[in-house]
């Protein structure tokens, strides 16, 4: 087996296409598919679904892949570990959730900018189900998460604790709900939610249900500020940190609900897949970094 061969394979199923993996490894698409095809005779079995688009790895493909990604990261752990100058370089793939700003995230990645200037970084945007899916399957090596408080990682991944977010609901006056309203009485509102995979969502749900509640979800938006100006109009009960609060341009037309039997709250991690080997660094850089502005910053 030829780790060019590999290296072309996990390019192809990172990026979904042909052209977009040639553009990565640098090699031509006629290239590529040499590549991957000698991968196949190799293992005797066909690694990708050709039919789909984007390109999707087939049950097997899926299989090699993972297998693949740990070979390709123990080579760049090899290599950085008899690097003259003891450089990190190579590939980290950081999953990123969506409430996090870019107020959050500049200070830690410019200190890994800084510390690790040969490490290449590729961050991607999800939500905390799917993240931690990835990092599990080594799709990438380490990612930001939020858990309902009292939920951790799965065991194939290790978890380090970043931070408790407090949660604060908000609606507008004319939606009528009740100045310290029971857990009941929200039960009886409409919701301006984010997608299905939140934390802030899962929690609120995961409560609602433990009680036997409705929880109606009325919008779902990815934007904070479409939510917030749906909240403002009366519409539903909207969710937000309380710094997110204090940032938005509709915080003068929403109240806080006080909800004394109520507290929201979830936890953010940092999760990679053990062992980090050569990024044993760059994640704790990144993480102890991240804690620290959210610490600072108000938004924990």
């Amino acid at each position: 087996m030829n780790i060019h061969d590999l290296e072309a394979f996990v390019a192809v199923v990172e990026t979904g296409s042909l052209v977009a993996a040639s553009a990565r490894i640098n090699l031509t698409q006629p290239g590529i598919t040499r590549r991957i095809q000698n991968l196949e005779d190799s293992l005797g079995v066909a690694l990708l679904d050709r039919q789909s688009k984007p390109l999707k790895p087939t049950a097997a493909g899926r299989d090699a892949y993972e297998h693949g990604r740990r070979v390709l990261r123990s080579l760049d752990d090899l290599k950085a570990g008899v690097s003259p100058d003891g450089a990190i370089g190579g590939e980290f793939r950081l999953g990123i959730m969506p409430y996090l700003s870019e107020a959050a995230l500049s200070a830690p990645l410019d200190l890994l900018r800084n510390q690790f200037p040969q490490l290449t970084l590729r961050i991607v945007s999800g939500w905390s189900p799917q993240l931690v899916e990835q990092v599990a399957h080594s799709q990438l090596d380490a990612a930001t998460v939020c858990l309902t408080e009292g939920v951790e990682p799965p065991e194939n991944v290790v978890g380090d604790v970043l931070g408790v977010h407090s949660v604060i609901l908000v609606a507008a006056r004319s939606l009528g709900v009740p100045k310290v309203p029971r857990l009941e009485e929200l039960s009886r509102f409409p919701w301006i939610m984010n997608q299905s995979g939140c934390g802030f969502r899962a929690f609120i749900h995961h409560r609602f249900e433990a009680e036997r509640l409705p929880f109606d979800v009325a919008v779902e938006a990815m934007s904070a500020d479409l939510r917030m100006s749906l909240v403002a109009r009366g519409l539903g009960i909207g969710v937000l940190t309380p710094a997110a609060l204090s940032d938005s341009r509709w915080r003068n037309a929403v109240d806080i609900i006080e909800t004394p039997d109520f507290s929201p709250k979830v936890v953010n991690w940092l999760v990679h897949r053990p062992p980090a080997g050569r990024l044993a660094r760059p994640i704790a850089t990144f993480g102890n970094a991240l804690a620290e502005t959210l610490k600072t910053s108000g938004r924990l």
